[in-house]
């Protein structure tokens, strides 16, 4: 397989195929490897969102923003700390790149998230910590179409002194 980082892309259809447990177990242990700013691992969370009611409530509340995807990767951090939404960011890229490894699909949401934080009782109903807001949802499954690959080799300005 080509490597994961590289044929990593967005995945905006998924098939309603469940993840297996297996898959999950690799996809949670993708998260926890993440790198954290000053070692402060007590300011980020995810909740894995399985549940088919509570993945429709999901989309119901963030404009049907997880595209359908039968896993939701819920990641959480803790309000007003200076490293949050970069954790976040790095984590659910690690949690892409395992997606892409165990051939699944999975697309970085924002918006979604930062719709869920509008929800006090959903946040509890996904395990979200008081004090902490969503940061950003990766939605995976397995792809129900693939995407054209298209040469990302001069996507941004290199320079190298």
């Amino acid at each position: 397989m080509e490597d994961p980082v590289i044929a990593r892309r967005a995945i905006r259809k998924f098939m309603s195929l469940p993840v297996t447990q297996e898959e999950i177990k690799k996809l949670i242990a993708a998260f926890q490897a993440a790198p954290c700013g000053m070692h402060q691992a007590s300011v980020m969370q995810a909740s894995v969102i399985v549940d088919p009611a509570l993945r429709a409530e999901v989309e119901s509340k963030t404009n049907n923003s997880c595209y359908g995807a039968p896993l939701l990767f819920v990641i959480s951090t803790k309000k007003g700390n200076n490293f949050g939404e970069r954790n976040a960011s790095v984590a659910a890229e690690n949690v892409m790149i395992e997606a892409t490894e165990l051939g699944l699909g999975s697309v970085y949401i924002m918006s979604g998230a930062s719709q869920l934080n509008s929800y006090p009782d959903l946040k509890e109903k996904l395990g979200i910590t008081t004090g902490f807001d969503a940061t950003v949802i990766v939605c995976v499954g397995k792809a129900a179409d693939q995407p054209k690959l298209e040469d990302r080799s001069q996507r941004y300005q290199v320079v190298i002194k």
